[in-house]
């Protein structure tokens, strides 16, 4: 059975002070059922990430073919009512592969179990901050760089940074896009994929509190 557990997480303010506030997160007690809904949240994004591009066509796809080859009766040839048949060079495939798109589904609780658990599991890789400021004039990588040296990051140690905002801005997108290991994205594009792969995760208390309102 799910339950709620309490996170006390230290929140830092632009002045490098620190704040502490508490949330919730609703999880799974038992671990092995933690194991099986990340494992499961794991297939259904990765399933779904995934296409099948190989793509012949049928007969009835292949161009030209209208004119039936020669008539029906008197030549001594079976009949052919196209040159596009499978059983002509040029013609169509019977059974071939087509182009796919993989599907696969998993319940919102079941997804929002497992989101919640990698959050908490990765409670000592996870830093709180109140906002991640850009100058608004212009996008600027170098002012990227210095918003995450400020919280004790640095970015040429080149660990997967996750940066999680409430609301992402084009100046937010432009200037944090050239580092390579910095993934920014909204509340509502959490992903267990995302969260697995990151060494760090960075948060705004903004983001936070939507994630806690979204558990309450």
């Amino acid at each position: 059975m799910p339950t709620i557990k309490k996170i006390n997480y230290s929140i830092i303010n632009k002045d490098k002070s620190i704040d502490s506030a508490i949330f919730y997160l609703d999880i799974n007690d038992d671990q092995n059922k933690q194991m099986y809904l990340i494992h499961r949240a794991l297939k259904q994004q990765l399933t779904n990430y995934r296409t099948r591009n190989a793509h012949t066509k049928t007969r009835s796809e292949v161009r030209g073919g209208g004119k039936k080859p020669w008539k029906q009766k008197g030549t001594g040839r079976a009949r052919a009512g196209s040159t596009r048949s499978p059983l002509w060079k040029g013609g169509g495939v019977i059974f071939g592969p087509r182009r796919k798109k993989y599907k696969s589904k998993l319940n919102k609780k079941e997804k929002k179990l497992a989101i919640n658990t990698v959050l908490y599991n990765k409670f000592g890789n996870t830093i709180v901050t109140n906002e991640i400021l850009i100058q608004p004039d212009k996008p600027s990588t170098k002012q990227a760089i210095a918003e995450i040296s400020r919280l004790g990051i640095d970015v040429k140690d080149q660990k997967k940074i996750l940066l999680i905002i409430d609301k992402k801005t084009n100046l937010l997108h432009l200037s944090f896009r050239n580092l390579n290991n910095v993934q920014l994205i909204e509340v509502k594009s959490i992903n267990i994929l995302s969260l697995l792969k990151a060494d760090i995760i960075l948060v705004t208390k903004s983001a936070l509190d939507k994630i806690n309102r979204e558990n309450n």
